[in-house]
């Protein structure tokens, strides 16, 4: 459940301090294939993560966002072309505090996430409509230290 490089926290502590530093409560990250099959990975680690922490009532929402901010980071993020054979092109980093979950995904892509205006009857789209809707905010930025891709990330109040 480690993480290399620049943490979430790392990146946004001056912009954005989401959790302070020194009220972590936990932190676990995962390293997921490019695979769509990830998400139900995204979705499971979620689960036991929050079930550690004592938070199972804060799956349902949580949950929905990870497989949206999951599913847009491998299908928008993750460059199939450029993958190596057991290359992990998006990581999913959990953040607890007392007062707050954050959510981070980072990918590879430097491409801006945007909100799109699916009609009623569209496939598609809604994404982070869905995660607007269910987090208290979120946004994103792009990775520090030299880093590639960007990190998108989704807060949610807790207590």
């Amino acid at each position: 459940m480690g993480t290399e490089g620049v943490s979430v926290l790392a990146q946004l502590e001056r912009r954005a301090p989401l959790i302070d530093p020194g009220s972590l409560a936990g932190a676990a990250s995962l390293r997921l294939p490019g695979r769509l099959e990830s998400v139900r990975s995204a979705r499971t680690f979620t689960r036991d993560t929050l079930a550690f922490w004592r938070l199972t009532e804060q799956f349902d929402p949580v949950g929905l966002v990870v497989s949206e901010l999951v599913t847009n980071a491998l299908r928008h993020g993750a460059e199939p072309h450029a993958l190596q054979p057991g290359d992990s092109p998006v990581e999913l980093e959990l953040l607890c505090s007392s007062r707050r979950l954050v959510c981070a995904v980072h990918d590879r892509s430097t491409g801006e996430p945007r909100v799109n205006e699916a009609g009623f009857s569209d496939e598609g789209g809604r994404g982070l409509q869905l995660v607007e809707c269910f987090s208290d905010g979120w946004g994103w930025r792009t990775r520090g230290s030299g880093l590639l891709g960007k990190v998108v990330w989704a807060s949610f109040r807790l207590g």
